[in-house]
């Protein structure tokens, strides 16, 4: 069987039709269809090659359509929908074609539970025949030896693919519909952050390593770690005193190269005003940034999509803001973690990764009064139920504070006595 792709669709070439069938009525269809006891209409094809193909629809025109379809298709060598296809075969085709322009990162998940969780149980049965029994199989067989978190991913994964072959009317039912995986995900205030004397630990022990720029930078402008590791000077203003984020960097361990992307979604998209310390020490950076060492890699220039236009933009390596001083290469995230591990155990606190510092920037702002809105924007989410969900934790610190400032505008307001205090006239 051979297939191409139309309109987002997977095909099968060549093609002729079934003979006349009847309604239950014994009144004529039309060539290739027929109502079934069910009071569908089957619409039938059968490709060159021998294999047929159906499909079921609620209505005459809608089986017309389908077959008059199939027949331009053949006639003009493009392509038509297998009804025999393979959740294999729906996988590959719809993470090229149809998701392919998401963040490279999104796009690793997707493949690495296809190939590790959704495969094994699901991949060679045909697309049709997936029901929510198949479905529920892949996140049992997930529980004993994965987290929550990776078995959401893995939900939303086979949930997203599922419910395009449905918008593509591959399936007529979305298999996942009633299915739910039990397995409790980290709750938000299980997301490591920073208290301020661990942040302030942490900082005094980086100052003294190369990468104090960058990890002080990030609790100043709340940036991912793909966004600091793909900031150009270009997008530095320092006359305005802003940093905009329009692309990311990673390095891609499969093929030992280095690419470049948009940000993580089209709100990503975003400018920052600077703090002081944040122009400070762009500022640093900038006036010696001839003094580091240059490796050939950064002699590249890597070209990726912009989300915004739809067209192709440039990522100059040469003029990216921050290299690995040793290397003159950009730094890997995972060498990021890496070296925050041993900072940590320097430090004596509790080790964490680089997205805890972007955590930490959130649960500073909110702790200085910052309005949740306007944190959605500087940290480039779309919905503001992730940036309080899971970015912004309640300190008990910070509590205590409330709770201080809450007592005292009572006081001042109904001009009441603390509550601690007992009135004379109840004493006895």
């Amino acid at each position: 069987m051979i297939y191409l792709k139309c309109n987002g669709v997977l095909f099968s070439l060549w093609g002729k039709e079934f003979i006349h069938g009847k309604n239950l009525k014994g009144r004529e269809c039309g060539k290739g269809i027929y109502q079934r006891k069910d009071g569908l209409y089957s619409a039938r094809f059968v490709d060159r090659a021998g294999k047929r193909h159906e499909k079921y629809f609620q209505t005459v025109p809608e089986a017309r359509n389908w077959i008059a379809d199939a027949k331009y298709a053949d006639t003009h060598a493009e392509v038509f929908v297998g009804t025999d296809i393979t959740v294999d075969e729906w996988f590959d085709f719809w993470i090229e074609n149809i998701v392919g322009d998401l963040a490279p990162n999104t796009l690793r998940n997707y493949r690495d539970r296809y190939k590790h969780n959704i495969r094994p149980a699901i991949g060679r049965i045909k697309l049709t025949d997936a029901k929510p029994m198949h479905c529920k199989k892949v996140f049992i067989e997930m529980d004993a030896d994965y987290s929550g978190s990776t078995i959401r991913q893995a939900y939303i994964t086979m949930g997203t693919m599922l419910k395009a072959a449905k918008m593509n009317d591959l399936i007529s039912k979305h298999p996942m519909d009633g299915v739910r995986f039990t397995k409790p995900v980290r709750a938000a205030n299980d997301i490591k952050f920073l208290t301020r004397e661990e942040q302030r630990i942490f900082l005094e022990t980086a100052r003294r390593s190369h990468n104090y720029n960058q990890y002080a930078l990030i609790l100043e402008t709340g940036l991912r770690t793909g966004e600091l590791i793909g900031l150009t000077w270009d997008a530095v203003d320092f006359e305005k005193r802003t940093l905009t984020v329009n692309k990311t960097l990673e390095f891609r361990h499969g093929t030992k190269s280095w690419r470049a992307g948009p940000p993580k979604t089209p709100n990503s998209y975003r400018t920052i005003p600077l703090t002081d310390t944040a122009y400070g020490i762009l500022r640093e950076v900038w006036d010696s940034r001839e003094e580091r060492k240059s490796s050939p890699v950064l002699e590249q220039t890597l070209e990726y999509m912009d989300r915004r236009s739809g067209s192709m933009a440039k990522l100059v390596m040469r003029d990216l803001v921050f290299i690995n001083w040793r290397t003159g290469e950009p730094a890997k995230n995972s060498s990021y973690d890496t070296h925050l591990y041993k900072l940590c155990d320097e430090a004596g606190i509790q080790r964490f990764c680089m997205h805890a510092l972007r955590h930490t920037y959130a649960t500073r702002a909110i702790e200085s009064g910052m309005q949740p809105k306007v944190l959605q924007k500087l940290l480039g989410h779309a919905s503001i139920k992730t940036t309080m969900d899971r970015y912004v934790h309640v300190t008990n610190d910070s509590m205590s504070k409330a709770v201080l400032q809450f007592e005292k505008v009572q006081q001042n307001q109904n001009g009441t006595v603390s509550a601690v205090q007992v009135p004379k006239t109840l004493e006895k």
